[in-house]
């Protein structure tokens, strides 16, 4: 994969900062890392718009991933196939800035994270919330 380099855009720095007070976690590869694995998970696909890069944050891939950069990299793959898209360089690159400054923006929302608690409540939520309505439909 040709990701390199990661630039964020102004907003979504803005956003981590906030997310930093927030929850106490400094390091913004990790919650960029949350906000990719929460844009994952929704059943659409991220609007294609333009992301600008017009911020000075900037992550190499590595640093983004860690020691599971090439998980990251199977699950952007696995997504891009899963919504009918190329696995091209550039493709991929676009994806994952899509679903990254989307999940930062679904971590901004007014109230969803005021502690680390909240955000580490966030896949649990989810998921009960997905059992309810499986529930609901099962017994209909």
């Amino acid at each position: 994969m040709s990701i390199k380099q990661i630039r964020l855009s102004a907003q979504a720095r803005d956003q981590l900062i906030r997310h930093t007070t927030k929850t106490g976690v400094s390091q913004w590869n990790i919650l960029c890392r949350w906000a990719f694995c929460l844009s994952l998970r929704e059943p659409t696909p991220p609007t294609p718009i333009d992301v600008p890069a017009d911020s000075n944050v900037e992550m190499t891939w590595h640093v983004f991933g860690g020691e599971c950069h090439e998980l990251y990299s199977a699950l952007l793959k696995e997504r891009c196939t899963r919504d009918g898209l190329p696995l091209t360089d550039s493709e991929l690159n676009r994806q994952f800035r899509l679903h990254l400054h989307r999940g930062i923006g679904y971590l901004a929302t007014p109230n969803a994270i005021r502690s680390i608690s909240d955000l580490v409540a966030l896949p649990l939520q989810r998921r009960r919330e997905e059992e309810v309505s499986h529930a609901q439909e099962s017994s209909s």
